[in-house]
């Protein structure tokens, strides 16, 4: 895909609509309010939202399955409990 491609105009992101800039270093789609870069394979942008990929703390890292980088930010399950015990009113505190 070439910078001034009438295609560039109308890609959306598939998570935010808003608009994509290619990153022809990396070969992909880039999209700087959510730091996502989905893939251009054979000529073709992969914008599924599964195929979006982080770009982590900074933009040179790589993630992906033995990165230790994870794409969610619910990674761990909510147990549904909060904040600590307070004291009650028997144990003497």
């Amino acid at each position: 895909m070439k910078p001034d491609s009438p295609l560039l105009k109308i890609l959306a992101c598939p998570l935010d609509k808003g608009p994509l800039i290619l990153d022809e270093s990396r070969s992909a789609l880039y999209n700087p309010r959510l730091r996502r870069h989905y893939p251009i394979v054979d000529g073709i942008p992969q914008l599924l939202p599964s195929s979006g990929v982080s770009a982590g703390i900074s933009d040179s890292a790589t993630s992906g399955p033995d990165s230790g980088i994870s794409d969610s930010a619910t990674s761990a399950p909510d147990s549904g409990i909060s904040g600590s015990a307070a004291p009650g009113p028997d144990s003497g505190a």
